[in-house]
């Protein structure tokens, strides 16, 4: 097997933003091509001015960001994640793939995702894998993602299933912000929520949301998908609210998530990168939360919250 190079095609002025976006999915740094100050840069470096023809024929309108994802681990996360996150911060951007062509990849990432064990009671199975071992009578957790986030391998998505395990109460009601594939919000219906609100910004991953919830037995009115930014197509409040999404968002939802919690709620939020971490704590800080619970998977962390009466 051979490592995966995901190629990102970005207006040239949002490649700082884009570049923060990419840095999330590998720990080992991306590659950038930004032919903005070529001549400037060239002069600094090597004291010429002499540049190759075809770099100076290069768009300067245009970045490009190459991000290298190893043989063990699933191209498919980080595609959905990147396109999900560029989406959000409304960055125009192409994805395209070194080893794969494009319209032959949602079925070649299949190879990549097996069915998984998570905490002490889920097992995420694809849809597409009918012999697979439960030993244990896990609940099963049946996902098809296709390019929406979500599997449960990425470290920000496992954290999640982990803690809405460990802090989800049978019959409560649950908010998930930028659901992608639904899969958390699917988790804690299996896991005994008595409803499921899920929201996301991105077409796509509404219509794979309400799919694999009708895959796994749940539909309207406990099981409700929304096309929405975070909170506004939302009504009510919830025992449990998840947003598994990127720091900058966290640090604004923290604003007014606490009108959509019910007292005694909790409030998990992952998909926080390491050096992030002060300024999403701070801003937790500043609207009343206190941290139950931190986790940590590499340099991803997750908080579980609560609301100080």
């Amino acid at each position: 097997m051979e490592w995966t190079e995901v190629i990102i095609e970005i207006n040239a002025d949002d490649i700082d933003v884009a570049t923060d976006i990419a840095n999330m999915v590998v720990p080992y740094g991306v590659y950038i091509e930004d032919y903005r100050t070529l001549e400037e840069e060239t002069w600094e470096i090597a004291n010429i001015d002499l540049i190759d023809e075809e770099l100076l024929k290069k768009d300067r309108t245009k970045g490009y960001i190459h991000i290298y994802i190893s043989p063990d681990e699933n191209p498919a996360e980080a595609v959905a994640f990147l396109s999900e996150r560029l989406n959000e911060n409304k960055i125009a951007n192409k994805i395209d793939l070194n080893k794969c062509k494009n319209e032959d990849w949602e079925n070649n990432w299949k190879e990549f995702f097996k069915p998984m064990n998570v905490g002490e009671k889920l097992l995420i199975r694809p849809l597409w894998i009918d012999d697979y071992e439960n030993p244990t009578g896990r609940k099963v957790l049946s996902i098809e993602p296709g390019l929406a986030f979500g599997t449960g391998g990425h470290d920000t998505t496992r954290l999640c299933l982990e803690m809405c395990e460990k802090y989800l109460k049978d019959g409560d009601s649950v908010l998930d912000t930028g659901c992608g594939s639904g899969i958390l919000a699917i988790a804690c219906l299996l896991l005994g929520a008595k409803n499921a609100v899920g929201v996301d910004i991105d077409e796509l991953a509404v219509k794979t949301a309400i799919e694999n919830g009708k895959v796994n037995g749940f539909s309207e009115p406990e099981y409700r998908i929304l096309e929405g930014n975070l909170t506004d197509k939302v009504t009510g409040k919830f025992d449990l609210v998840v947003a598994n999404i990127v720091a900058d968002v966290i640090i604004m939802f923290s604003d007014f998530v606490g009108d959509f919690m019910n007292d005694g709620a909790h409030f998990i939020v992952s998909g926080i990168i390491a050096p992030r971490a002060d300024e999403v704590k701070a801003a937790l800080n500043k609207n009343n939360f206190r941290i139950v619970e931190e986790n940590r998977n590499g340099d991803w962390l997750c908080y579980v919250l609560e609301k100080a009466q």
